[in-house]
């Protein structure tokens, strides 16, 4: 019986063409061949499982096959192209740095080179994991790598190049590989399930393919996983089973309860996929990778970012179509947000749960149907809020001149024929003036619009004052909105109370603590911050911010002016024993008083 052999090692490509997503490099690498340009070394970078070492052997084949064909390939025919294809060759020598990254095998293989090749031109050393060598192995290769004897090639190969020092990589010819296309893997993947028997669907295959994030060796891996449960048929669902993948339904459904503005069917859907063994965090990168695919399916100049499967796509754009621009990027900021919080989140469910309402209210704060019960936010009608100031002007309006006709008629009865109950309903008429007031001053003038407008920044000229404004201020001129005076102690007290009401916006209350603000004018608060990443901070933050100081100030012109200044460095607080150490240092007969009472510092 033929022993079992995985597909990554059956499929291994044995020719530069049959390398899956490289064509540009190992065409290149093939010109060199037939014109007979060999350096004396190569590296080859690139994530894990694109072709590196692959493309390394293959290299090494044709350089020593006998007689090559006219397309530049190797002929397999001659004693060279035998040994390699037996693994017996004993011109191509593979070393895992990984294993031997020490001063050792660098000298071991400094004696090697010194021996030429038994068969074949050339002799080469393919060094894996090349960035796993300490420094001093490093420095023992380097004269050896500069100036090797004229039949060795060196084809170091790894997978991160910024680890490699400097004067290895002027040594060396770079080749970068790059992540392998998720069509380019799902072609291969078809062929491969075409000549093992298995029937593969599609979609199946980009579900693999996407799992493979770019690799080749990874994505057939995956196939053979699920193959060998899938009894000959690789589904969708199957597949999506066997690798515990979010089905992109689920986030489909959830844009829909998003369109919809239904707070509860998103946490139902939330719930369902907790159910399904689903980490909260897994999750929420999910949705916001769906989220940037629906705005890339929104163009057709970037439908081709979507790494997905045709009928996936085709629905993306659909629902694309239907979102607008501003509503996918704030849930796509929302995501980000609860990504960051999640790991210092004490209830990480509620994070999530309150991050899906966020995203509703953020598409549509006040929906124009809605109901009691539904989980949808509803409109406030106009006519809950209109009525009542409405009557509460009309029994206002009347209240100032007939006052004095009123304090008449209670002094003079006899006098104007009014009956005695007219008496006690006479001071009555000034209480709609007092109701009214309060809402007179907090609501907008009718006609007027709230709407709180975030701030512009430039990010060239950081320095630049930055202000936050709304459509109250802008109103100023005519009187609009709530204008109370305030002071700096005032100012103070809402600034702590919002570091107060908001201990887990802690990068936020970390900033305000030292940055404090400074009344500028009767609407102008000057705040100084120390550097861009706290200007960064206020941005995020403004708006809530800037409401609750309107709101505790009772100010609606109020703008705050951020400003990164250079400030001085904060002293060193000396610690307890720094202090006495000081104080001793200061008064010497202490330190002998000390040792008197055999005290310990």
């Amino acid at each position: 019986m033929t022993p079992y052999l995985v597909s990554a090692r059956k499929y291994r490509p044995t020719t530069f063409e049959s390398v899956v997503g490289q064509s540009a490099l190992t065409s290149t690498l093939k010109n060199a061949v037939v014109s007979g340009r060999i350096a004396s070394s190569y590296l080859f970078c690139g994530t894990r499982g694109v072709g590196k070492t692959t493309c390394a052997r293959i290299f090494a084949k044709t350089i020593n096959c006998e007689h090559l064909t006219a397309d530049g390939n190797p002929c397999n025919e001659c004693d060279s192209c035998k040994a390699f294809n037996a693994g017996t060759s004993l011109n191509i020598i593979e070393l895992d740095a990984a294993s031997n990254n020490g001063v050792d095998a660098m000298r071991a293989l400094t004696e090697q080179v010194r021996v030429p090749p038994v068969q074949g031109r050339y002799k080469v050393f393919i060094v894996d994991e090349v960035h796993m060598l300490s420094t001093q192995a490093f420095n023992a290769f380097l004269k050896t790598l500069e100036e090797p004897p004229g039949y060795v090639v060196f084809v170091l190969a790894t997978t991160e190049k910024q680890k490699i020092i400097p004067t290895i990589l002027s040594r060396c010819q770079i080749y970068d590989f790059h992540r392998i296309s998720i069509p380019d893997i799902i072609r291969q993947l078809q062929y491969v399930a075409s000549q093992e028997g298995v029937e593969a669907e599609e979609a199946a295959l980009n579900v693999i393919a996407t799992k493979a994030d770019g690799g080749m060796r990874d994505a057939l891996s995956v196939f053979d996983q699920v193959a060998a449960s899938s009894q000959g048929k690789v589904t969708y669902e199957h597949t999506i089973a066997s690798l515990n993948v979010l089905d992109y339904k689920y986030y489909t459904r959830l844009t829909e309860a998003f369109l919809a503005g239904d707070v509860l069917m998103t946490w139902v859907i939330y719930r369902e996929i907790r159910d399904a063994g689903f980490d909260s965090l897994f999750f929420i990168n999910g949705l916001g990778a769906y989220l940037r695919d629906l705005m890339m399916a929104r163009d057709q100049s970037t439908v081709g970012l979507v790494e997905a499967g045709e009928e996936a796509r085709r629905q993306m754009a659909d629902i694309g179509a239907r979102c607008t621009p501003g509503f996918l990027y704030r849930a796509m900021s929302l995501c980000n947000d609860a990504d960051l919080n999640y790991r210092t989140a004490t209830n990480k469910q509620f994070l999530v749960e309150l991050t899906l309402a966020k995203i509703c209210q953020s598409l549509s704060p006040s929906p124009n149907k809605g109901s009691d019960g539904e989980g949808r936010l509803r409109k406030i009608d106009a006519a809950d809020t209109k009525a009542p100031l409405v009557s509460a002007a009309a029994a206002t309006a009347p209240t100032k001149p007939s006052a004095p006709a009123a304090t008449h008629k209670a002094t003079s009865p006899q006098a104007t024929g009014a009956t005695p109950q007219a008496a006690p309903q006479a001071p009555a008429a000034p209480q709609p003036h007092v109701q009214a007031s309060r809402p007179a001053t907090h609501m907008p003038a009718p006609g007027m619009r709230s709407t709180l407008k975030m701030p512009v920044f430039n990010i060239n000229r950081p320095n630049e004052t930055v202000a936050a404004t709304d459509d109250a201020t802008e109103g100023n001129a005519a009187g609009s909105g709530r204008c109370k005076p305030y002071s700096q102690t005032d100012l103070d007290n809402a600034w702590d109370e919002f570091i107060d009401a908001f201990p887990r916006k802690r990068i936020l209350v970390n900033s305000m603590r030292t940055s404090r603000p400074v009344r500028l004018d009767e609407s102008q608060v000057g705040v100084d911050l120390d550097s861009e990443i706290q200007l960064s901070t206020f941005r995020e933050e403004l708006g809530e911010l800037l409401q609750w100081m309107r709101d505790r100030l009772q100010n609606d012109h109020l703008t705050l002016q951020l400003k990164v200044t250079d400030r001085e460095p904060m002293r060193h607080v000396l610690n307890d024993r720094e202090l006495m150490l000081t104080i001793i240092k200061e008064r010497p007969m202490l330190e002998k008083f000390i040792k008197g009472l055999k005290l310990t510092l």
